[in-house]
């Protein structure tokens, strides 16, 4: 664990010297602030940013990542079931990767204005694709030899789903659902940058007005910090769930 853990704790303390030295040497902390600067604008804003704008944030991200989950999960089966809806759904769900998410968000904004279904739409819409995709791709991967086998013994298509393609899709489920949570915390502060009353996105915009770059990157690292946990959480239920795949 320790040997994992080293190299890239050695490697950020590098990195955040190097930051706070050049910093130091620019002298211009309204745009480049220090790591030190940063973590000190972080207590002083400590009530409104974790009281106020860190929950509004937290609850986009959840309820857009559960919301992806069960669509995500339900399309994938729905195409892994049915070829002449994998071939109606696949095109469109890849199509929709193309159109610039950040272009959307405005308009979304116009339709649900600034509540929070504006920036959860960003949200699903952001981590719907890898979560489908990757749930798919699993569904797909399972083995045809033993499917056949499995039709043989007398298996039904229940068993063969549930016994056969659902232990197969599942570690590429956590792969796509590691890659989700990271990008909930970007399709939430985008959602929050382009128009919100409350939020780190929305925060961070709005101490960019007033040439503060601590303030700017306070609510930065609280952001990085989310995505960190929640992989780290993700990672976790993947190794308690996929105990099976370290004995492979």
């Amino acid at each position: 664990m320790s040997r994992t853990i080293w190299p890239p704790a050695f490697l950020l303390a590098a990195f955040l010297l190097g930051w706070e030295a050049m910093a130091r040497s620019v002298n211009k902390m309204f745009i480049l602030p220090s790591p030190t600067s940063i973590i000190r604008k972080l207590w002083e804003l400590k009530n409104p940013l974790f009281l106020e704008h860190l929950p509004a944030t937290l609850a986009i991200v959840v309820i857009g990542l559960l919301i992806s989950i069960i669509v995500g999960i339900g399309t994938a089966v729905w195409m892994s079931l049915s070829p002449s809806v994998e071939k109606a759904l696949y095109p469109l769900i890849i199509s929709s990767q193309m159109i610039p998410i950040i272009a959307l968000a405005p308009i979304f904004v116009l339709w649900f204005g600034y509540t929070i279904w504006s920036k959860v739409v960003v949200t699903v819409l952001i981590t719907f694709f890898p979560i489908t995709v990757n749930t798919f791709d699993g569904l797909k991967s399972g083995s045809r030899e033993l499917n056949e086998l499995m039709l043989t013994m007398g298996a039904r298509k229940q068993d063969i789903f549930f016994k056969l393609l659902v232990p197969s899709a599942l570690p590429h489920f956590f792969s796509g659902l590691k890659v989700a949570v990271t990008l909930s915390v970007i399709g939430a502060a985008i959602g929050e940058w382009l128009g919100a009353q409350a939020g780190l996105g929305y925060f961070s915009r709005r101490m960019m007005t007033q040439f503060d770059g601590a303030a700017v990157f306070a609510p930065i690292v609280l952001l990085s910090t989310i995505g960190i946990l929640l992989f780290l959480i993700v990672k976790w239920l993947e190794n308690r769930m996929l105990k099976w795949r370290k004995h492979k």
